[in-house]
């Protein structure tokens, strides 16, 4: 097995088991690392393709990265806040008992 093989293999692993987590819980706050899971699979492909790509001294996928975990920290903070606000609101973080939007 090639490295960049081993790294695409536990980045799927990793994807796999954050889309289970998001997709089978029902709790708001383990969907949301759910999904912060399959982002950082993501990163892990940026990274290994970035090392094992054709110009590794061009640091592109390491900005990919940079960025994209910019992003998720933005959405783990607008996805906490309105957890929260859920959760003051309805006393509950069942995403089942949260079936409507009104005010």
């Amino acid at each position: 097995m090639t490295p960049l093989a081993g790294y695409l293999l536990v980045a799927a692993l990793v994807f796999a088991i954050g889309l289970a987590g998001a997709l089978t819980r029902r709790n708001a706050i383990l969907v949301l690392i759910g999904i912060e899971l399959m982002l950082n699979a993501a990163n892990l492909n940026l990274i290994a393709f970035w090392r094992y790509g054709a110009h590794p001294e061009a640091l592109t996928g390491m900005m990919f990265a940079v960025f994209s975990i910019a992003v998720a920290a933005a959405e783990a903070a607008v996805g906490l806040g309105l957890v929260i606000s859920i959760y003051r609101h309805l006393r509950t973080a069942d995403l089942d008992k949260m079936n409507r939007m009104k005010g």
